[in-house]
């Protein structure tokens, strides 16, 4: 498995965290920045994340900045994302198993260290279940048309 990163100055620090904890875990990481806590534009780097997953460079990815809010809104902008801001395990495992959801989306200022890497183990543990979910996944994507 392959795991796209990216984020904006605000989250750097807990990308290079949740980066460490998946190297140790010997999951592959595509390290799209930013790779400095110098000021950048959050947009540059959900895009390039969702871009990764879309073109299947990537398995999944996982975007961070303040808040999470802005850097998903990018990535989903680019066709066949379905980035979900997540703060907590619940919802972490429903973006995936009910939304099918292939980039994780949090903010470094709403979780820290320890709960991001919770969240993101959750997210990771889960699939899509399908059935009646398919078709709502379904739907949403069809809006992209």
């Amino acid at each position: 498995m392959k795991i796209a990163f990216g984020c904006d100055h605000g989250g750097y620090d807990l990308k290079e965290d949740v980066i460490d904890f998946l190297k140790s875990k010997d999951i592959e990481v595509l390290d799209l920045g930013t790779h400095s806590t110098a000021s950048v534009d959050y947009p540059d780097y959900g895009r390039a994340v969702g871009e990764a997953v879309a073109s299947k460079e990537a398995d999944l990815g996982v975007i961070i900045c303040g808040t999470g809010i802005g850097i998903s809104l990018a990535a989903n902008k680019v066709e066949g994302i379905r980035a979900a801001v997540v703060s907590d395990t619940f919802s972490a495992r429903m973006a995936r198993m009910h939304n099918n959801a292939n980039v994780l989306a949090f903010g470094a200022r709403v979780v820290g260290k320890g709960l991001a890497i919770d969240i993101l183990k959750a997210w990771l543990e889960s699939s899509f279940e399908g059935g009646r979910h398919k078709r709502r996944v379904d739907k949403i994507m069809a809006i992209e048309d």
